[in-house]
């Protein structure tokens, strides 16, 4: 078994993050890709989060119909920092014996010796980069061992959501029109 595991704040879920998934999945042979929403990133002290039933609630409307991937509310349940190396144990644990690929954007990569419990986390996962288009491809530090993602990247994030969300300007085609649907009906963002 070779499971997919992707987390993020996803505040909120957009077009770039599915198109990842689905080239994880397929690139990556994956038996299984979990979106793993954080309660708090560690590498967002300061940004309060849109409410996780809400982050919850627009990942699942995103991924409704793709049967190989799945929301896992670990980190929101377990609540405070979210910190990789506890998820890497707890599925090491659920799924005895399954090989772990974690999918990390590119800009993260030279700080991985800095993570919580790095060279446990290194001898337990592989990681994937997720590319940025134009972007030179990235050298992992030592220990820690992975490849590139090689299709479908996309320059979007959720921060431009969300500041194109508070400047009035439409997402209708940065985000699945259920989750843009979902953003208007609670006035996230503005």
């Amino acid at each position: 078994m070779k499971l997919g595991l992707f987390g993020g704040s996803f505040d909120p879920v957009h077009l770039g993050h599915l198109l990842v998934a689905q080239s994880a999945y397929e690139d990556l042979d994956l038996t299984r890709l979990f979106f793993i929403p954080a309660a708090q990133s560690p590498f967002k002290p300061d940004r309060r989060p849109t409410p996780a039933p809400l982050r919850l609630q627009m990942l699942r409307l995103a991924l409704a119909g793709w049967s190989h991937c799945e929301v896992d509310e670990l980190e929101v349940r377990r609540g405070g920092v979210s910190y990789t190396i506890d998820t890497i144990r707890d599925y090491s644990g659920r799924f005895a014996g399954a090989e772990l690929v974690y999918l990390i954007g590119a800009d993260h990569v030279a700080k991985l010796p800095q993570w919580r419990a790095a060279e446990e986390l290194a001898r337990r996962v592989e990681f994937v980069v997720i590319p940025r288009p134009g972007q030179a491809p990235v050298a992992f530090p030592p220990p820690f061992r992975g490849r590139t993602l090689t299709g479908f990247p996309l320059a979007v994030s959720s921060s431009q959501v969300r500041q194109r969300v508070r400047a009035g300007r439409p997402i209708t085609e940065l985000v699945p029109s259920a989750v843009a649907e979902t953003i208007r009906n609670n006035r996230l963002y503005l």
